[in-house]
């Protein structure tokens, strides 16, 4: 009886179910949707290896006074100091100029003089003091019986500058520029050997002599590497100022009376 009862429930429900419109059966056990589950926790997110910090390479320090050293010192002869001059790449100057302003005259003379820099004529040319004050540089040398082309080692010249290279709009040369490029001028004195060394214009006195100050210096004789130095003012200077050449013609005479002793 029990059987035939829960028989005709059971059926009962399932045409109710049938009418509410459920068509197709999903699973064995209800569900109670209105019971409050439980959340099941979420992963943690695995741990994100932090990205390397960027490795900052700092750009390696050049002393280029020692490579100028280095350089200057390998030149056996004045060919070797000037392609040595002419490799080194640490000078911005050189990326500005025209050309290598190396030397001029006679390399056997007893005098060697020394000037700044080249200017807009010795860098189209390659030759130092070839413009305005190289042509009263030939007249002053003339008037004591010097000339740079001369074939007489008593009578000639030889003629470089503190820097190879032309600054911008001729300015003066900077301490840096003048520290770096002196190693190639020391050797260039060696090289040369000369009895006597001219200093034109202050940065000429402050590479080799340590300071500056021409109007003061001018005239007063000097040693620079166990040679007799002379400070004059530059053919530029005078040209500017013409009242200067009356101090110019007596520093000629001293440099005149110093060749004479011998």
């Amino acid at each position: 009886m029990d059987s035939a009862m829960e028989y005709f429930e059971a059926k009962a429900a399932l045409e109710w179910q049938v009418e509410l419109g459920a068509d197709e059966a999903i699973g064995d056990e209800p569900l109670d949707r209105y019971e409050l589950v439980s959340e099941t926790p979420k992963p943690k997110p695995a741990p994100v290896a932090k990205a390397a910090a960027p490795v900052v390479v700092k750009p390696v320090e050049v002393d280029t006074v020692a490579v100028a050293k280095a350089a200057a010192a390998g030149a056996a002869d004045l060919p070797a100091l000037r392609d040595a001059l002419a490799a080194f790449d640490h000078c911005e100057l050189k990326r500005g100029a025209r050309n290598l302003v190396f030397s001029d005259g006679n390399p056997d003379a007893r005098v060697m003089i020394i000037g700044e820099a080249p200017g807009r004529d010795e860098d189209r040319e390659g030759r130092p003091f070839v413009g305005r004050a190289g042509q009263l540089l030939d007249k002053m040398l003339a008037a004591i019986d010097l000339d740079r082309a001369g074939p007489d080692p008593a009578s000639s010249v030889y003629i470089t500058n503190i820097l190879p290279w032309r600054p911008p709009q001729n300015r003066d040369p900077s301490p840096e520029e003048i520290a770096m490029l002196r190693p190639f001028v020391e050797r260039h004195i060696e090289l040369v050997a000369p009895d006597v060394i001219v200093l034109m214009g202050n940065s000429s006195c402050l590479a080799m002599l340590g300071r500056k100050g021409i109007t003061r210096m001018r005239g007063n004789w000097d040693t620079v590497m166990g040679r007799s130095v002379l400070p004059m003012f530059h053919p530029a200077y005078l040209l500017r100022s013409p009242h200067a050449k009356r101090e110019a013609w007596a520093d000629l005479l001293a440099l005149k009376a110093k060749l004479a002793e011998g």
